[in-house]
């Protein structure tokens, strides 16, 4: 139990590290190409061409590693706050390993279909350019998963956190605002911009989440120690 914590604490930690490289490479280095409504497809090709690397580690951050951790730590904040609210939990952890397999699946696509773009540009690029629209659709309503199902997540087991007390309860009141700023960006259309509050939010509850589960660790590992 102890280690798992400590475990998922490093993963809150590292979540919060892929929302902050992934967004500075975002409005940086790759906005010319990714923050555009409507790149020129050369221009973006090229792009892949002389910055490959980087554009691969910026998905496998943001996507594969994100989803890695995501796993890890669905399962460690299960683990703490099953005893509480068991029913709600289990709802919440099934939500959140289902936000990590959506995380994964728009990574896998963003990065294998971007290799057949580039690909197949040199032959048709008329083509080329219908299958990254068809792409960027796909990955569009896959990374939109984010906010309903993240949203679920959060909120459900922030809510939880509240009546078991398993998390400081400042930490669990942000994650039931975050939750249900992502829910209402969801459902209510005119208030999607409420959506950036929980990508940019989401920041600090992981930070703090991994300090949290990290130093209640480290105390539970103390009561052990003065016992012996």
């Amino acid at each position: 139990m102890r280690d798992l914590q400590k475990i998922g604490g490093a993963a809150a930690l590292i979540e919060a590290a892929t929302y902050v490289i992934g967004l500075g490479l975002f409005f940086t280095y790759l906005a010319p190409y990714y923050g555009s409504d409507d790149p020129d497809l050369g221009q973006f090709v090229a792009f892949l061409a002389a910055n490959g690397l980087i554009v691969f580690a910026w998905h496998a951050i943001i996507f594969l590693v994100n989803g890695i951790f995501l796993v890890v730590l669905a399962l460690a904040l299960h683990e703490r706050l099953k005893a509480g609210s068991s029913a709600q939990v289990q709802i919440a952890t099934a939500f959140g390993l289902i936000w990590a397999a959506l995380v994964f699946a728009g990574g896998l696509i963003a990065i294998n279909g971007l290799e057949v773009v580039a690909d197949l540009y040199g032959q048709d690029p008329a083509q080329a350019a219908a299958v990254k629209l068809a792409i960027d659709s796909v990955e569009a309503g896959i990374n939109n998963s984010d906010r309903l199902l993240g949203g679920l997540w959060v909120l459900l087991l922030s809510s939880a956190a509240l009546r078991s007390g398993g998390l400081p309860r400042a930490l669990s009141y942000l994650g039931v605002a975050l939750g249900a700023a992502a829910l209402v960006s969801t459902f209510v259309p005119a208030l999607k911009d409420a959506g950036a509050v929980f990508g940019l939010g989401m920041i600090v509850w992981w930070a703090w989440l991994g300090i949290a589960m990290l130093g209640s660790g480290a105390a539970a590992l103390n009561q052990e120690m003065a016992r012996i």
